[in-house]
């Protein structure tokens, strides 16, 4: 049985649902905003490449390996971006939150924050998880400190681990959250998202 079923999750005025083909035309307008597949660190498609990301994920969702969400902005519909588990591991109870990226102009809000603690506490809470982990590019500083003010704990760095866009290959930065972790890490996410009224 699969660890991750589909389920939409909403909080603060984002919505998070899966991930599926009618959100081509939004996120496509989501990585044009700030140009981000420009971006050496990150894997957002090119505008053109939107269908074929979408594909990728979905075929992903179905050999059980990752689920990725649309992230919505629900008073407009909008689409700000996407964000996925991924690494899936049923049997030890552990998954990864990653593929995250957001419309420039929904970056430095309370996005990120609000997703992250929807997905932290349908991780932790409902699907029982142990562990939740992140992992990111050596030279993606922004995601890296993003992940750290979430309160997850920096693992090590895997050397050599994954190939770049444009062909050179990248260290990878571990990072993770245990169970026993997650109480103090939701009371530090809802008071970050108070400040946001």
């Amino acid at each position: 049985m699969a660890l991750v079923t589909p389920v939409t999750l909403t909080a603060k005025g984002v919505k998070l649902e899966p991930l599926d083909v009618h959100h081509e035309a939004g996120l496509s307008e989501a990585a044009t905003d700030g140009e981000l597949w420009q971006l050496r660190v990150t894997s957002v498609p090119e505008p053109d490449n939107t269908a074929e990301y979408i594909r990728d994920a979905l075929k992903s969702r179905e050999a059980g390996q990752r689920f990725a969400f649309a992230v919505i902005e629900q008073n407009s519909g909008k689409v700000l971006g996407t964000t996925s588990y991924h690494d899936i591991l049923p049997a030890v109870k552990r998954l990864e939150i990653g593929y995250t990226w957001y419309a420039k102009s929904a970056q430095r809000t309370h996005v990120n924050t609000t997703c992250k603690l929807l997905m932290l506490t349908h991780a932790f809470d409902e699907l029982g998880c142990n562990v939740v982990g992140w992992r990111t590019d050596n030279y993606n500083y922004a995601s890296q400190r993003a992940i750290e003010r979430l309160g997850a704990k920096k693992d090590g760095v895997i050397r050599g681990h994954h190939q770049r866009r444009d062909g050179t290959i990248r260290d990878t930065v571990m990072y993770s959250l245990r169970k026993g972790e997650w109480p103090e890490v939701r009371a530090h996410l809802n008071y970050l998202l108070s400040r946001y009224g």
